[in-house]
């Protein structure tokens, strides 16, 4: 076993993923060697693969994509004390790290947890990008509380259909924007009101929200401040990094000042609706995924796939999520 299959890009574009056959990748003394069973496609695949993301990450090509999975421990490492051969585990690793879309991979042991009993490696490989992106929003920025209203946009996609149930489960009013086509799975999850995007208009209908939670950006970003009531807070993850999270991150002078010019108009409309304005460039946690697994053993979180794609397709399963056709999860079937 010293050769595995996996899916990789050799440059930054729009060429097709490129099936190869790569060594089986050497394990740090705090990571595990993983056997994939499965890993999950989410829109930061494509576009790391456009080089969109460059200025935030650095990649050494040729890539192998993918950011989260789920599989078995085959192997640890001298240091690794929460984890044995044999485990089944879920996870997203590192950003320096990524490469799901693969048979085997290293990773930290930080960056994994159990995998939920009572899912599938399929159903458990759909959750780890969009569970942590959810909870990181919800708990980590927003700080949400009972009794608070929030407004998932796309609730219908990967990140919607699982921030939904999360905030359900933390007693928040949902309301959420779909199109008919979506309309009754978001109500399934527990949405509590449906904009129809098609024929509605969020920022004219809603009004004294505590947060939003942006997957879109753009022009949805700009016009979600109008929604909040003062003090209220717009969370990101298709946005653009504004100065502060430039600071955060110790992305140096330059880049602070490129960020700080490239979201003005965002800033300016924050300040304009008495809110604030959060980027959120997810970090991995097994801690969190932890938590994550206790709700979705509870029963208050179930995965939503609309599709799973083998290995050697993951391109069409890169293209299927590409397309913004699909509710829920798209899945790759690795084994």
């Amino acid at each position: 076993m010293s050769t595995m299959q996996a899916m990789l890009i050799d440059r930054y574009g729009k060429q097709p993923l490129r099936q190869a056959e790569v060594p089986v990748p050497d394990i740090g003394a705090q990571e595990v060697l993983v056997e994939i069973h499965a890993a999950s496609v989410n829109p930061i695949d494509f576009k790391i693969r456009d080089g969109k993301v460059k200025l935030l990450l650095q990649f050494e090509m040729p890539l192998i994509l993918g950011n989260d999975f789920a599989g078995v421990v085959r192997a640890v490492g001298s240091e690794v004390r929460r984890f044995k051969v044999g485990d089944a585990v879920y996870g997203r690793p590192r950003k320096s790290h990524i490469g799901t879309f693969a048979e085997w991979m290293a990773v930290h042991e930080d960056d994994i947890a159990p995998k939920p009993t009572n899912l599938s490696f399929e159903q458990a490989a759909s959750l780890p990008l969009v569970g942590l992106t959810a909870y990181q929003a919800f708990h980590d920025l927003m700080h949400l509380q009972a009794g608070q209203k929030v407004l998932i946009h796309a609730g219908a996609g990967g990140v919607g259909t699982f921030a939904i149930q999360l905030a359900k489960s933390m007693g928040v009013f949902v309301a959420t924007t779909a199109s008919e086509a979506g309309a009754a799975l978001v109500q399934s999850l527990g949405a509590d009101q449906v904009i129809n995007y098609r024929h509605e208009n969020f920022a004219q209908k809603l009004h004294d929200y505590d947060a939003v939670l942006d997957t879109l950006g753009g022009e949805t970003l700009l016009q979600s401040f109008a929604v909040l009531k003062p003090g209220g807070m717009v969370v990101s993850v298709s946005g653009i990094p504004d100065a502060r999270f430039a600071r955060e991150n110790q992305l140096g002078s330059l880049k602070t000042l490129l960020l700080r010019l490239a979201s003005a108009k965002i800033t300016r409309q924050a300040r304009r609706h008495q809110a604030e304005y959060r980027f959120l460039f997810m970090q991995p946690s097994g801690t969190q995924l932890r938590q994550i697994s206790a709700l979705v053993e509870a029963g208050k979180i179930v995965p939503v796939i609309d599709r799973t794609f083998a290995l050697a397709d993951a391109q069409q399963a890169l293209d299927y999520m590409e397309s913004g056709r699909a509710k829920g999860k798209v899945v790759i079937k690795v084994r």
